[in-house]
């Protein structure tokens, strides 16, 4: 099992010039060693990219995405991590998704693919990131 990030998500919705192709190959590497799955965080920020629900639907389908909702220890590190964020200076607007998505992954000991790894890597050390090389 695989948690997918959003960024990686995006560049097949919008065709990225620059990252699409390694995301597709990133996805379909992933779903060899078992299901792609996406947080409702991810599903929100989606549904940003759609107008109908039906049409996201479609999109989740089609990339064989599988919904795991987050377990309340990862709520709970999510709100921890991003209090350490704040108070060592952290002024970001819009990262809370990200400190979701790290919690989710860190709790259910799940590798995350993404292509955002600053705060995945700071915040939470031991995860297990699939992610392009620096």
């Amino acid at each position: 099992m695989t948690l997918v990030d959003t960024n990686v998500l995006l560049d097949l919705v919008t065709d990225d010039p620059n990252w699409a192709d390694w995301s597709v190959a990133q996805l379909e590497a992933a779903s060899l060693n078992g299901p792609l799955l996406i947080s409702d965080v991810v599903y929100a920020e989606l549904a940003m990219r759609y107008a109908r629900i039906e049409d996201l639907e479609s999109f989740v389908d089609a990339a064989g995405l599988e919904m795991a909702s987050m377990p309340r220890a990862a709520l709970f590190l999510a709100g921890k991590v991003f209090t350490q964020y704040r108070r060592s200076g952290g002024q970001k607007t819009g990262v809370l998704p990200d400190f979701f998505i790290g919690a989710h992954a860190a709790v259910d000991r799940l590798p995350l693919l993404t292509r955002d790894v600053g705060r995945y890597r700071t915040y939470f050390p031991s995860l297990n990131l699939i992610a392009p090389d620096p």
